[in-house]
């Protein structure tokens, strides 16, 4: 590179990969974007747009037939002038690489659109221009496809290129494509607009693989700008190429101002891809509602970059910056620069390598350096500042001292939360580097107790910045470990983690789950009217009884538990939580959430992971056990009236049901995978259920209240159906009903809906109108059963869910 009669020599690629162009990422993504919405407006939809299109015609109003020919024949002017005056432009400013992406773009687009269902169609344009030009000569380019995709693509690939002020011309006279006809012809033809959306793909694809402008880094502006500082540049070196941060280059210098020593400068460069890349992070932080988490948004590049330079002041004037700027200004093309000398003194990393090997020697560890660290946080943390980026290679160690470099994140007039995402970040740091004690106990003694427990809710992969974490290997067991030791030195067997968000996961998990099952329910919702209608000839009191006794499901599924749990917890909150648990149940398929909010709450009672995941597995295995034991006593009770036939599957069933098992058996023998999955997760929790049921063996009163339970849940809702059965009148036994209640409780336990929704109405209206009840009385009796057992529940689970959460008991 040559700048003023200077040659300045530059080693290394300036070029950013292609996959860390944002820019021109963004751009490839807009126009599909764009060619996807004109393909499904302008040929899916054409008639309602033409319709559309003349209504708009209509208000504007269409010029008369002479101003339209002479508008027409201005604008057919400009646009056929429009390719030859870029390629005129081009050739002028000798710029031939932009030359041959504009004939490749050309070439693209007229090639792309020439394609027809009988083959390759060459255009059919020509030149010779008539005696008097009128609009027909023009519109064989005006109104061609392939014509308005080359203006499009080779303005795209030579926009960038061009100056400011004939791109806007040139692109404003392309657009008004559109308004010119709806004011001449009232009708856009969808072809042009197909054209104008494909040459802009073309072209931006084409951006994307040749480069544009913006990556020619202008380093001569660069030179000029130091040179004015007093710093002499003779020689670039790229430290690390651009991307999703600036381009990192290192600058040796031969002269320097006087009150000043360095021989070398690292110049950040941050140009239009920077900024794209900014404002996409921006506006996911905006969307995830961390506004308490982050810095405000900066309104540009430029104001980004100063605020940076302005924090190393503000932390070199408390003695704690490895280095700060000496230079920051706008450069050609929309690019920044930031200059700053080599930070002082060695990186972190390297003077906690050099403690530990002091520490071999000295046959004992040594907390100097990480207690030196905490004070220094604790002492820009007493000047209101944040740093944000707490990584080791933004931490320097010179003469003892702690210094801070980068301040891409820092703030000035900190929050509480700011300060503790920096104690959460240092945590991490330290504990990588010289160990979780250590690391802990330095905090405390710094910081207090009270202040790193709160910071250490922080250490969680939501919470903690990627940048910190991708520098520290098996980060996510490192921060648990951390946070295991905090909680262990407060006194407190687990620490929350923190919301950084204004929606926790949960509370978005639940709303999709919510929003599905209303999807799910809504076949069932469209029948209401004709529910509501048979309610008027119902039996209320039948129904209130129906009501009634669906309360034996949660008193003895909570007795059960209460058992299964060797009375450790309590029953009136084990009773309350089952409401709680048909809302979690129903909301996921295969009930797998109530399962999950037991385990929960059992944990939450004082019973460790692995107590808690055997209570809740003792409690499904007698469970079953009962709901099987009865259907086969109420199946032999009904004898051969019942008729039991109605349930029995086809042999193709059958064996379609054999063949999947011996399938599954087959894989869990031959994958080794499974096999490790069965001997190591599963097989001692299997272990453990059946110690337990060796227990219940020697213990007749526990047993009896685990089976009473189990028994209590399969019987009330029988009783709530029969019910509901006998609120319309009737026409069936209990026995019936029992045996039908029961099925249905196996297919909703099978069926992938949540809470059954579906499976279980069609198999209890199946099953009643099998044994020979009217349709008529079998759907209402059905839906009254299934809003008294299940969407009345639902409702009042929600609520209780949320008080067990605010209790801290879930």
């Amino acid at each position: 590179m040559r700048v003023d009669g200077r040659d300045i020599p530059v080693t290394g690629s300036l070029l950013p990969p292609l996959q860390r162009r944002t820019s021109d990422i963004m751009r490839v993504v807009f126009a599909a974007v764009v060619l996807g919405g004109v393909i499904a407006g302008s040929l899916i939809t054409r008639s309602q747009w033409d319709a559309l299109e003349t209504s708009v015609s209509n208000i504007v109003g269409v010029l008369s037939p002479s101003l339209s020919d002479t508008v027409y024949l201005l604008y057919g002017l400009s646009i056929l002038a429009l390719p030859f005056a870029i390629l005129i432009e081009l050739i002028v400013g000798r710029r031939w690489k932009l030359f041959a992406g504009y004939a490749a773009a050309a070439m693209c687009a007229l090639v792309a659109l020439s394609f027809t269902g009988t083959g390759l169609s060459a255009p059919k344009w020509h030149l010779d221009v008539p005696d008097r030009l009128d609009a027909t000569f023009l519109s064989q380019f005006l109104d061609d496809p392939r014509w308005i995709a080359m203006l499009a693509a080779v303005l795209t690939v030579s926009g960038p290129w061009l100056a400011k002020k004939w791109r806007r011309v040139w692109w404003t006279l392309l657009l008004l494509f559109a308004p010119i006809h709806l004011v001449v012809s009232a009708i856009v033809p969808a072809r042009s607009m197909l054209g104008l959306a494909v040459g802009y793909l073309i072209g931006a694809v084409i951006v994307l693989l040749v480069g544009t402008p913006a990556l020619e880094v202008p380093l001569d502006s660069a030179v000029r700008v130091l040179s004015k500082r007093g710093y002499r540049v003779t020689a670039f070196r790229v430290v690390s190429p651009s991307g999703l941060g600036p381009l990192v280059l290192s600058a040796a210098v031969d002269e320097v101002p006087d009150d000043e020593l360095c021989e070398d400068l690292t110049v950040e460069l941050y140009g239009q891809n920077q900024r794209s890349s900014g404002v996409i992070r921006q506006t996911f932080r905006w969307i995830s509602l961390r506004n308490r988490e982050t810095p405000p948004r900066h309104a540009s590049l430029r104001r980004a970059v100063e605020h940076r330079a302005l924090m190393g002041i503000a932390f070199a004037d408390i003695g704690l910056a490895s280095s700060k700027a000496v230079a920051t200004a706008p450069l050609d093309r929309g690019w920044e620069m930031y200059a700053r000398p080599t930070p002082r003194g060695i990186p972190l990393t390297v003077a906690a390598r050099d403690q530990k090997t002091e520490d071999l020697d000295a046959d004992g560890p040594s907390t100097k350096l990480v207690d030196t660290l905490w004070q220094t946080l604790h002492t820009t943390h007493v000047h209101q500042m944040a740093h944000g980026d707490l990584r080791a290679s933004e931490i320097h160690i010179d003469g003892g001292g702690v210094l801070f470099g980068g301040y891409a994140y820092s703030e000035f007039g900190a929050t509480d939360v700011q300060m503790q995402s920096d104690n959460a970040q240092l945590l991490l740091t330290t504990a990588a580097l010289f160990g979780v004690e250590s690391a802990v106990d330095a905090a405390i003694r710094t910081q207090g107790a009270e202040t790193i427990l709160a910071a250490s809710g922080r250490l969680t992969a939501s919470a903690m910045p990627n940048r910190i974490r991708k520098g520290i290997p098996d980060s996510t067991p490192l921060m648990t470990e951390i946070r295991d030791e905090v909680g262990a030195k407060n006194g407190i067997e687990k620490v929350a983690p923190a919301q950084v968000t204004r929606f926790s996961r949960n509370q978005i998990i639940q709303l999709v789950l919510l929003i599905g099952l209303v999807y799910v329910a809504y076949p069932f919702v469209v029948q209401v009217p004709t529910f509501l209608s048979e309610l008027e000839t119902a039996n209320w009191w039948w129904a209130l009884l129906g009501l009634g006794v669906s309360a034996l499901t949660y008193v003895g599924a909570a007795a059960a538990l209460w058992a299964c749990a060797s009375s450790m917890v309590s029953y009136r909150h084990l009773l309350i939580m089952q409401v709680a648990n048909t809302f979690a149940a129903t909301t996921t398929p295969a009930g797998v959430g109530g399962l999950a909010l037991s385990v929960r709450f059992l944990q939450k009672g004082g019973l460790g992971t692995v107590r808690a995941t055997a209570a809740v597995a003792l409690q499904q295995t007698v469970q079953v056990v009962t709901h099987v034991g009865l259907l086969i006593f109420f199946s032999v009770v009904a004898g051969r009236d019942a008729n039991l036939s109605h349930f029995i599957p086809g042999t193709t069933v059958l064996s379609l049901i054999g063949g999947i098992a011996l399938g599954i058996l087959g894989a869990f023998m031959f994958i080794p995978k499974l096999r490790r999955w069965l001997n190591e997760d599963l097989k001692p929790q299997i272990t453990e259920v059946l110690g337990e049921l060796s227990q219940l063996a020697r213990n007749p009163t526990r047993f009896l209240i685990i089976v009473g339970g189990s028994a209590a849940t399969t019987l009330g809702a029988a009783l709530a159906l029969w019910a509901s059965v006998e609120a319309f009148g009737g026409g069936t036994t209990f026995i019936t009903v029992t045996i039908v209640t029961m099925i249905g409780g196996t297919l909703a336990s099978a069926a992938p809906t949540p809470g059954g929704v579906g499976a279980v109405e069609a198999a209890l209206i199946g099953g009643l109108t099998a044994f020979g009840l009217p349709a008529s009385i079998a759907v209402p009796s059905v839906l009254l059963y299934r809003v008294l057992t299940c969407w009345l529940p639902v409702f009042c689970g929600w609520p209780i869910l949320r008080w067990l959460q605010k209790k801290d008991m879930v």
